[in-house]
C-alpha cells in the first residue's frame, strides 16, 4: 500500500455529485465504492487539499491535482473507550462529591455520567 503524505505530489481529481451521492476519481481511478467520504480544503495561493476516508478493510494505491491525504478513521468505540482510558478515578471521585448531589435514587452514578460528559465537552470544574 502507497499513502501519500502532504509532502508528495499534486494528483489529478475529479468529483461529479449528483444528489447526495458523488463519483470520486484520482488519477483516473475511480475511488467511490472505497470511501465513506472525503473533506477538501482551499486556501488561495495553495493547491487544494482532498482528504480520502477510507472504508475500513480497504487498501489504497495511487499512483502519479489535488495534494490527497488519507486519514485513517477511528470507531467512535475506540474513541470512547481511550477517553475513559485516560480519566483517572480518583479526580472523577473528587469531582462527583464536589457536586450538588439531589439524594435521589442513582445520584451518583447521574453525577458520574454528567461529570464525564462535561469532561468530554472541555468544560472543566
Amino acid at each position: 500500500m502507497s499513502t501519500p503524505s502532504m509532502g508528495d505530489d499534486t494528483r489529478p481529481v475529479t468529483i461529479t455529485t449528483t444528489g447526495t451521492t458523488a463519483t470520486i476519481t484520482v488519477n483516473d481511478t475511480d475511488m467511490s465504492n472505497d470511501l465513506i467520504g472525503y473533506d477538501i480544503q482551499h486556501r488561495a495561493g495553495q493547491p487544494p487539499l482532498m482528504v480520502l476516508h477510507l472504508k475500513p478493510g480497504i487498501d489504497l494505491h495511487l499512483e502519479g491535482v489535488a495534494t490527497v491525504a488519507v486519514a485513517q478513521e477511528t470507531l467512535p468505540g475506540e474513541l470512547i473507550a481511550q477517553f475513559l482510558d485516560a480519566i483517572d478515578p480518583a479526580a472523577l471521585d473528587a469531582a462527583i462529591l464536589n457536586r450538588d448531589l439531589d439524594g435521589g435514587k442513582h445520584e451518583l452514578t447521574t453525577a458520574m455520567l454528567q461529570q464525564l460528559a462535561d469532561w468530554a465537552q472541555g468544560k472543566v470544574n
